[in-house]
């Protein structure tokens, strides 16, 4: 009987694909059976991540297969859901919206888009038509929560958020990393599978890893050196070490010599923080600032990294910006094994040198906070709802986010969000955020849909190309984000669009592309014929279209004849296990889009918040601050419905150092009242010498108790919201980013 099984059952299939589940882009082999997936391990020849693979790539089996993964359109009647048909839900959205838009203007619609939007192809290409359709100011996303302040500096400095220095780790011989875990979340602003093994190499061929961290992290674990620094100070210490390289000396500007602005500035702002005046402010002996800052400059290649840690907080701008300057005042940018520019294999030549920093162009309405690149801060969400004067937000579409668990004060946006007239969500789930919808338009599962990681190919430590196509063919029933986004910008369109919506939108987004591009002096298509370029790509639609767009235009590409042994996405086809398109190169030059044409060091927006910095050195924390955690298994609130991802022990815990323990009168395995301006929280501790004293750390993303959410394995590790205490009134005030790390609390035992 079981050999008769064998003989008439399917083969096994092998297909290879990027993980999409977080920034490392690790190739996968993935086993499956009809539409089952069998097994799945990391791609040997995969010439990136050559093999390595984190828990989060073997989970992909259990979402793929998730019975709590939303299938069919769904409409809220009340407080019941009725599945419905794509047609009725479109219908309904247009019905809702547009009345909406016809009375209260643009800007009653806000969008929040959240981090799997960037790890999705169709969502990436498709997204600026429907943003430019819907024409609304309301735009809020996950950056403002972990690092709009990084693409904010980079904007200033360099003259374009696209170009973010990128730690060179596999060339460097000394790496200071503060505020990162890379360990954890596998890299970040930092693409590069098998960090474990990076740092394992970098220290083997005699480099250094150097860690700042209120927490003992599993990253600080593996470095040479660890230092507790107190949250919120990472500034008063960049401040140190830029002193110190004015002070002592140590300042090589290399090739950078004649591309700096501010030189003469920095040394002048530098001056009010000596290490012997910001040491007992941060939490560091100021002759540990002197050494580093000497062993930075004395390094032959030497890199300063900051993730979250840095944005999350209240000087978060001033951080991202600080760090890079050390990294000019040490010749360390645009080196090999510094900082570098990814020149990524969809980038579209520059069509101007020249651009005004996209800052400020338009205000919140109730406390006037700057646009940044084109958003808003999601610490205004609320308020925005909520208020009842003009401009007042009263439809919300949410799309592959969770703003619910993942915003400051989040039981002040769960109120706001039960109160607008309308809200749509795209998502895979029935989560918090998504409960108060009154439609969920589902998307299919991550192996339904193909794949390249445009965003993240632009952070890389290499050059990098990878086109993944579907595993398994979308079923008739479902439809994929791309056609839900183009459906959806008809819906919103003031026009009724006849015929085939996702056809007509496809082929004008493409027209439009290459009308804009054939203008472009740089181009290498400049003055060619729409038509021409159109023939080129016939054979193709959708995100497939777009990308053969971008890949045959960008720097390795056939140019469309121009260069016929180019790149193309047919080239890629032919190359399952993705290209190498080789190491980072200087390209400073090529890059820089600033107004004067060079690296702007003191630009005059940073310069003038050092004065609220210079506050800070007058006073102390008398609380307890609290502070983020990440795990490797769950880098987001929506990984938690997968059992491999949650199973083990309890990590919602509040991590305390034995010192405050004692102090407070608590043992391991209290339950304690965690209480901050905007709320509380009970939570088990665990005591732990891996936390700086006087600093406590519970990690982001759980929470999963509130009512009507359809999230079985969740509920089961419901742990609690870290954002129930974060406050959304307190933001690094350049950028608007959320502040997560250093809010003051207080604990007593329950």
């Amino acid at each position: 009987m079981k050999n008769d099984i064998r003989k008439t059952s399917n083969p096994i299939n092998i297909r290879y694909r990027t993980c999409p589940l977080c920034e490392a882009t690790c190739g996968l082999e993935i086993h499956t059976q009809d539409r089952e997936v069998v097994h799945i391990k990391g791609d040997k020849l995969d010439p990136f991540s050559r093999g390595y693979l984190c828990p989060k790539g073997y989970s992909v089996k259990e979402l793929h297969s998730d019975p709590d993964r939303l299938q069919k359109p769904m409409i809220r009647r009340g407080q019941d859901w009725q599945e419905v048909s794509w047609e009725e839900a479109f219908s309904e959205i247009r019905m809702k919206l547009r009345p909406i838009i016809e009375e209260n203007g643009n800007d009653a619609v806000a969008v929040y888009l959240g981090n799997p939007t960037v790890h999705n192809l169709g969502l990436m290409l498709f997204m600026p038509m429907f943003l430019r359709t819907l024409g609304s100011r309301s735009i809020f996303s996950a950056s403002t929560l972990d690092q709009i302040p990084k693409q904010l500096s980079s904007e200033i400095m360099f003259g374009s958020d696209a170009n973010l220095p990128i730690p060179d780790i596999d060339h460097t011989d000394y790496l200071l990393m503060i505020g990162a875990n890379p360990l954890a979340s596998n890299g970040s602003l930092m693409t590069a599978p098998n960090m474990r093994g990076r740092i394992k190499a970098l220290k083997e061929r005699g480099g250094k890893l150097v860690v700042l961290d209120p927490v003992r992290t599993v990253t600080a674990k593996q470095a040479n050196e660890h230092h507790f620094i107190r949250p919120g100070t990472d500034a008063l210490f960049l401040f140190g070490v830029i002193y110190t390289l004015f002070d002592e000396n140590l300042v090589n500007l290399g090739k950078l010599g004649d591309l700096i602005n501010g030189l003469e500035k920095m040394k002048f702002l530098s001056k009010d923080f000596p290490p012997e005046v910001v040491s007992s402010k941060c939490g560091i002996p100021a002759e540990t600032i002197r050494r580093l800052a000497q062993d930075l400059a004395k390094a032959q290649k030497a890199i300063v990294y900051g993730r979250m840690g840095t944005c999350t907080q209240l000087f978060g701008t001033m951080n991202s910006w600080l760090i890079d300057v050390i990294n000019v005042l040490t010749g360390n940018l645009d080196c090999e094994g510094g900082v570098m520019f990814p020149n990524p294999a969809t980038r579209r030549a520059l069509s101007k040198r020249v651009r005004k920093p996209r800052y400020n162009r338009y205000q919140t309405n109730i406390r006037n906070l700057p646009e940044v690149l084109g958003e808003l801060p999601v610490s205004s969400l609320a308020e925005e709802i909520e208020n009842p004067g003009p401009g007042q937000v009263k439809a919300f579409i949410s799309i592959a986010g969770n703003p619910a668990l993942s915003a400051p004060n989040s039981q002040r946006l769960n109120d706001a969000l039960e109160k607008v007239d309308f809200m749509v969500s795209i998502d895979c789930y029935l989560n918090e955020t998504t409960r108060n919808a009154h439609v969920i338009l589902p998307v299919p599962s991550p192996l339904e849909k193909s794949h390249y990681d445009i965003t993240f190919y632009s952070l890389a430590i290499r050059n990098i190309a990878h086109y993944s196509p579907p595993v398994f063919d979308l079923p008739r029933e479902k439809m994929d984000e791309w056609e839900i986004l183009l459906h959806l910008t008809a819906a919103v369109n003031e026009q009724v669009i006849e015929g085939d919506q996702r056809k007509t939108l496809d082929d004008f987004t493409i027209k439009e592309l290459i009308k804009h591009e054939i203008k472009n002096q740089n181009s290498p298509i400049y003055g060619k014929d729409v038509y021409e370029i159109l023939d080129f790509l016939k054979d193709r639609s959708g995100p497939e279209r777009l990308l053969d767009f971008y890949l045959r235009v960008g720097p390795y590409g056939d140019h469309f004849g121009g260069n016929p042994d180019g790149l193309s996405l047919s080239v890629l086809e032919d190359h399952p296990h993705g290209l190498d398109l080789g190491a980072l190169h200087p390209r400073i030059k090529d890059i820089l889009q600033t107004s004067s044409g060079k690296i702007e060091l003191a630009p005059s927006l940073l310069v003038e918040d050092v004065d609220r910095l210079r506050e800070t050195i007058k006073t102390l924390p008398d609380n307890l601050l609290l502070v983020g955690r990440r795990d490797l298994r769950s880098n987001n609130s929506w990984m938690h419905n997968l059992p491999v991802l949650v199973k083990g022990e309890e990590r919602c815990t509040l991590w305390i150092h034995p010192d405050d323990a004692r102090r407070l009168d608590l043992i391991n395995e209290h339950r304690v009242l965690v209480q901050s301006r905007t709320g509380q929280i009970v939570v088990p501790i665990h005591m732990t010498e891996d936390v700086m004293p006087g600093t406590v750390s519970l990690p982001h993303g759980w929470g999963h108790n509130l009512p009507g959410t359809r999230l079985k394995v969740a509920k089961k590790h419901a742990g609690t919201n870290v954002n129930i205490l974060t406050d959304e009134q307190v933001i690094d005030k350049i950028s608007g980013n959320a502040v997560l790390n250093g809010v003051p609390v207080s604990i007593e035992k329950v």
